[in-house]
């Protein structure tokens, strides 16, 4: 390496370590000693999807469904990205499309190694697709404003809420911040109606404001903290396992769940059989649970833990935990991935 490209190297990690430095020091003195409506609040433990304020005729849309869409088209986009590039015949990827083609590698391997070759063709369409879909949702919600943009209302329920703080306009748009300083404690008895009464310590500071004990009701929040997300891949993936069975062994596959001709001729066994088959149906269902709660347990997890340091070590500590966070949404996506793949490629053999 030569002595000017060595140069270079040290003037930019020069700049970045300033501007590294700059950043911190910002942080420190934004959640410590600034403004207390500038500092990072408790967030607010809700499993509900929320409403954005959004709706098509009289269906309300959710965060978590604005988010979803938000990932399909991300998706939509990659895969549009690489079709282009497709196109143009260049046998040596470069960039995004190197890292899309190694995924995409990666996982057809591991469905040909599990299914073979010939099923394999069949199924990878639809694990590839889950798996890009589940790693997309756990990345976008990374995202700068993801559960901490949104709209605020009056605290409908007892807990924690803050006074609101008008900070700017924005054409016609209000921005608000809530104010760490001036936290209220909305209490079972100030709430009446779905609606917390203006409290002791909540007292209105700006007639323009929209309340008085306030929450934050965000735009944007991660898929797989919202339990259909989850259980709807799950239900696919088990649906999926019983329409591959069945194109593999056609009526066969049934006496998995009720061995007719060994409950006729078994005897003992029979009986036993029967059993068994029993327990494979509720091991079917067993599986949607497993899919489900696994993956929504770990995500919302993720999230509430991210938010919960944020409040209480906002400098440093929270840039390690997103890349915690990049690791751990990746490799559930990998477990979804592979559990279907597994449960598709056993509903291909006889259960003998």
């Amino acid at each position: 390496m030569s002595d000017e490209v060595q140069e270079v190297q040290k003037k930019r990690f020069g700049f970045k370590r300033w501007i590294i430095l700059a950043l911190v020091a910002i942080g420190i003195y934004t959640s410590y000693m600034g403004a207390t409506h500038l500092r990072p609040i408790t967030p607010l433990v809700v499993l509900p999807a929320e409403k954005t304020g959004l709706h098509l005729g009289d269906f309300q849309i959710t965060n978590t469904m604005l988010a979803t869409l938000l990932t399909d088209l991300v998706l939509l986009a990659m895969a549009f990205g690489a079709w282009r590039f497709s196109r143009k015949g260049s046998l040596v990827p470069r960039g995004f499309y190197s890292a899309f083609e190694a995924i995409v590698e990666f996982l057809w391997n591991s469905v040909e190694g599990s299914a073979g070759k010939k099923w394999g063709k069949r199924i990878f369409p639809i694990v590839a697709t889950i798996f890009l879909l589940v790693l997309t949702a756990n990345m976008v919600k990374l995202f700068p404003g993801f559960e901490s943009i949104g709209r605020i209302e009056q605290m409908h329920k007892p807990g924690t809420a803050y006074a609101p703080k008008h900070l700017f306009d924005l054409g016609g748009l209000a921005v608000y911040s809530l104010d760490k300083g001036k936290k209220i404690e909305v209490k079972a008895e100030h709430v009446e109606g779905g609606e917390a009464e203006p409290v002791e310590g909540g007292e209105s500071h700006d007639a323009e404001e929209l309340c008085t004990a306030c929450e934050v009701i965000p735009f944007l929040r991660g898929s797989a903290t919202d339990l259909n997300f989850p259980f709807a891949l799950a239900m696919i993936a088990v649906v999926m396992t019983q329409v591959f069975g069945v194109w593999a062994q056609g009526g066969h596959y049934f006496q998995k769940f009720v061995p007719i001709k060994k409950m006729i001729s078994g005897g003992l066994f029979g009986l036993i059989d029967f059993g068994v088959g029993i327990l494979e149906i509720v091991l079917e269902f067993a599986k949607i649970l497993s899919f489900g709660f696994r993956l929504f347990g770990n995500i919302f997890a993720g999230a509430l833990l991210l938010s919960i340091i944020g409040v209480l070590v906002p400098v440093l500590l929270p840039p390690g935990l997103y890349l915690f966070e990049v690791f751990f949404g990746a490799i559930q996506a990998y477990v979804f991935f592979l559990l279907a793949t597994v449960f598709i490629s056993g509903a291909l053999e006889s259960h003998h």
